[in-house]
């Protein structure tokens, strides 16, 4: 058998955290940024949690994690 490999674009964009969480940064904060509001950016900031319902999808795409 093959073994698993991991999606590369996942191992960029997600971290497993040892209680099995997963964070990520957040989305929107790329480029466009003249139009958003100091507030909009400034709460863009940092990592969030990936929502419960799409945990299983990350998984998923990480097999080793």
């Amino acid at each position: 058998m093959p073994k698993m490999k991991t999606k590369s674009s996942a191992k960029k964009r997600f971290r497993v955290r040892p209680g099995g969480t997963v964070k990520s940064g957040m989305a929107f904060k790329r480029h466009i940024l003249t139009k958003k509001t100091t507030k909009n950016k400034r709460q863009l900031r940092g990592t969030r949690n990936i929502n419960a319902s799409d945990v299983q999808r990350v998984y998923a795409m990480m097999p080793s994690a």
